[in-house]
């Protein structure tokens, strides 16, 4: 089967806790270490196999392949690319069989991170987590007043609207801000409100 990795934990030695995000399921899996064996880091996509035994509380990680992702090939792509799935295992930690919509999304993302703007993608990416979990809120109410928000928007955790007077921050476009809440799109958000809406982003799902 294949998933995407999106947390390593260190074990005894050298070996590691692998966390991976499949189509349909988490897995939690134990990986020995050993000299042959693939490298094993966050964000890879791999094809792998579950090994299962009574005698152990946990399963094996085996016979690992890493598919191919040509944003692996850029550093900087790849910092961003690890830090966008490292945030799908604390919003999921506690589920083992899930809906295909967050391999789905990985898969997406991943398909055009080469090519377009790694933050754009996973902000417009996380639009559509949230519309699909019903989080998403597209009435532009401050979330700490509960006024109506006519100018000076800004955005907290799990993208709520605020008054950026409300919580002292730097305002964005409103109607960017609307254009990518109605239509996934962040085209009309400059590149410094993209930066900090990543950094919001960074604050978890």
């Amino acid at each position: 089967m294949q998933g995407y990795i999106i947390k390593v934990s260190k074990a005894r030695d050298e070996d590691v806790i692998v966390t991976i995000l499949a189509q349909n399921n988490l897995y939690t899996l134990y990986r020995f270490y050993g000299a042959r064996h693939s490298q094993i880091n966050l964000g890879f996509k791999i094809d792998f196999e579950v090994e299962s035994s009574a005698k152990v509380s946990m399963s094996r990680l085996r016979k690992v392949m890493h598919l191919s992702m040509p944003c692996l090939l850029d550093r900087s792509r790849l910092f961003v690319w690890q830090q966008f799935t490292g945030l799908f295992y604390k919003h999921l930690q506690d589920t083992e069989e899930l809906d295909s919509f967050y391999f789905q999304l990985l898969e997406d993302a991943s398909n055009i991170w080469k090519t377009q703007s790694p933050k754009r993608i996973a902000i417009e990416a996380y639009v559509k987590l949230l519309k699909f979990e019903g989080r998403l809120h597209t009435s532009m109410n401050c979330f700490f007043c509960e006024e109506d928000i006519h100018q000076d928007l800004t955005l907290i955790r799990a993208f709520l609207p605020a008054h950026a007077q409300c919580i002292f921050a730097i305002p964005l476009n409103i109607d960017a801000v609307k254009e990518l809440f109605d239509t996934g799109s962040s085209l009309f958000l400059e590149d410094k409100e993209i930066e900090r809406i990543w950094h919001i982003l960074l604050e978890g799902f």
